[in-house]
């Protein structure tokens, strides 16, 4: 058995989760939806694993014992806390700007970054997406889904990664960025 799949998923008060089956013609399986405060998130999660919720938890049975089904039952339970976790609570990732220069502001929807390129880069603010930028150096990315979250702030990361010599770019609040050390010039021995 699944260390992480067979832990119970508390359902916080304010949430509100329900489990549908569905049709063969649609690969079998469970739809799962979570509302809450922070949101409305909605998982097809596959035919090998069974998800029953039961009052204030939700409980994840695999239907078989194959390898993939073995698998699959940390995963679905992992999912499903995270979607409950981001209806009530939500996700933040935090982006650090260094560089002289470089800078983050909002435009209506889009996020425009100078970052030392001839041309300000723009990103659509996806929905269900809240950004901020408390000051010039710092991004703020808050929602519901773990994954959006995390995939647009990888997104606006990569153009900009730290670079290992003076550590300028774009980092994760307390991301270590191993540095170099640069070519010492001096008197050869």
């Amino acid at each position: 058995m699944s260390r992480i799949g067979k832990q119970p998923v508390t359902i916080p008060g304010g949430v509100k989760v329900s489990a549908k089956a569905l049709p063969a013609e649609q690969g079998g399986g469970t739809q799962v939806q979570v509302d809450g405060k922070q949101g409305k998130l909605e998982f097809a999660f596959r035919s090998d694993v069974n998800i029953a919720v039961d009052g204030d938890q939700i409980t994840v049975t695999r239907k078989d014992d194959e390898t993939f089904s073995r698998a699959y039952h940390g995963t679905a339970r992992s999912l499903l806390a995270n979607m409950v976790q981001g209806a009530s609570e939500g996700y933040r990732k935090t982006l650090e700007i260094i560089g002289v220069g470089y800078q983050a502001k909002l435009q209506g929807k889009k996020l425009v970054l100078a970052i030392g390129f001839c041309h300000p880069v723009e990103f659509e603010i996806p929905s269900g997406l809240k950004l901020e930028t408390p000051n010039p150096t710092n991004i703020v990315i808050m929602g519901a889904d773990k994954q959006q979250v995390g995939e647009f702030a990888a997104r606006i990361r990569k153009v900009r990664p730290p670079e290992p010599y003076k550590g300028k770019g774009i980092r994760y609040t307390g991301e270590l960025v191993v540095r170099k050390q640069g070519k010492a010039f001096g008197s050869g021995d």
